[in-house]
């Protein structure tokens, strides 16, 4: 039995591999082939990069996630500093009570 390793492809070239498909005038399965990915990838990657945005969420890409997870352990490393500090601040001042 062969068994083929997943491939990783970059979010650039999965959105220039949709807009090649749905711009060309072949069919999704020879643009598949062209590229040398299956056609049931290419179908998920149409699925996935051409569903409607709503008015109300805006549509996100990579590059905003990880500035998000850029900021928020930020965030969290401020937010650990902090509580380190009053855990200190509170033992400073229990030992003063007694």
């Amino acid at each position: 039995m062969k068994t083929e390793k997943s491939q990783t492809f970059t979010a650039e070239f999965r959105e220039s591999s949709v807009k090649l498909a749905l711009d060309s005038d072949q069919t999704i399965k020879q643009t598949a082939e062209g590229l040398g990915i299956k056609p049931s990838t290419l179908h998920t990657w149409i699925g996935k990069y051409t569903r409607p945005v709503g008015n109300k969420k805006k549509q996100r890409t990579d590059e905003h996630l990880y500035d998000e997870l850029k900021s928020l352990k930020k965030e969290l490393a401020q937010v650990k500093q902090e509580r380190d500090l009053l855990k200190k601040a509170t033992a400073y001042f229990a030992r003063e009570i007694k």
